[in-house]
């Protein structure tokens, strides 16, 4: 997933983009208003995230700009907790709206279901030879079918989801197996394993990369 935060406060902007980071999505920091409407409208990002209290632009005035152009799901990060200052975040072209300080956890939670809301419903997912179709719940690769179980077939949908994007461990626990903690198994490494060994069979080209240091990465071009 790729982040637009535009945010002044530096110190702020360095804590957001390594969690960020830490969770597997790139990120764009602009400091001022202006540049973040350049950034906005010139570039393509999965979530927005803007401060209401900007230089060169006020955060509220860059997403009146960006919404002439773009549908990109925006969420304000600002001290400015009246109802009226939420109301007029709202109607400005904002989809969410949250108050500092806050938990980084609760941000992270906000962006995904922005996404998911924007995201159109799709049957079928692709990664190079790799397809799955989610209402018939099957899994192919150069045509020839692969069987999964229920949770070898979750693990895929969700690497298919970010495809060519490398995803931490961490991330697989939440996403796929709704863990929030580190239960210090080798659940994900095994599921893995043998999600591995499925695809590959009868191909020569390994679909998923061991990430070395973060996790892992199912290639587009398989």
């Amino acid at each position: 997933m790729r982040l637009l935060l535009t945010e002044d406060d530096a110190e702020l902007a360095r804590s957001l983009i390594a969690r960020f980071r830490d969770q597997g999505y790139e990120v764009v920091h602009m400091p001022d208003g202006i540049q973040g409407l350049r950034a906005a409208t010139e570039g393509d990002f999965d979530a927005i995230i803007v401060d209401r209290m900007l230089p060169g632009m006020e955060g509220l005035e860059l997403v009146k700009a960006v919404r002439l152009k773009k549908a990109t799901p925006i969420i304000y990060l600002t001290t400015m907790s009246g109802i009226d200052d939420r109301v007029r975040g709202l109607e400005a072209g904002g989809d969410d709206y949250l108050i500092k300080p806050f938990a980084f956890e609760e941000l992270l939670a906000r962006i995904r279901v922005m996404v998911r809301r924007q995201a159109p419903a799709a049957s079928r997912l692709y990664a190079g030879a790799i397809e799955m179709d989610l209402v018939a719940r099957r899994v192919t690769r150069r045509g020839r079918p692969i069987e999964l179980l229920p949770q070898e077939f979750r693990l895929l949908e969700y690497l298919l989801r970010n495809v060519d994007r490398a995803v931490t461990r961490r991330m697989l626990l939440e996403n796929v197996w709704d863990i929030h903690f580190d239960p210090h198994t080798s659940v994900v490494e095994s599921h893995i394993s043998r999600l591995r060994a499925r695809l590959n069979a009868h191909c020569d080209i390994d679909a998923i990369q061991t990430v070395r240091g973060t996790g892992y990465r199912l290639l587009a071009a398989n």
